[in-house]
């Protein structure tokens, strides 16, 4: 359950990133309400999952699930082509918390 709030808290950092990227430094109101929303969920879930899992993977999955979201809209709505080398790195990072967390020597 409580990976299931991290997952969650990810893509709702996923929606704060986009967000601020549509806000434009907070000129628009839509956005910057969408903004602060998402980023209020996604930091609640977060702190309450870490009463139960371990602070830097729990802290590592969430980033990079925000950031790879993030990254996938650039490439798709942005055309930005270089989000693809951060796509991959980002997998790579959550492919070994997550197994580091199955293998159980992730404490």
């Amino acid at each position: 359950m409580a990976w299931a709030m991290v997952i969650l808290a990810g893509l709702l950092e996923t929606g704060f990133a986009i967000n601020l990227k549509l806000s434009h430094g907070f000129t628009r109101l839509w956005p910057t309400v969408g903004f602060a929303c998402f980023a209020l969920g996604s930091f609640g879930l977060l702190t309450l999952s870490l009463r139960t899992l371990p602070v830097g993977s729990a802290y590592a999955v969430w980033t990079g699930i925000g950031a790879a979201g993030t990254a996938i809209y650039g490439m798709v709505w942005m055309n930005e082509s270089t989000s693809v080398l951060k796509l991959v790195s980002i997998s790579l990072v959550i492919a070994g918390v997550v197994g580091l967390q199955i293998s159980g020597s992730g404490h």
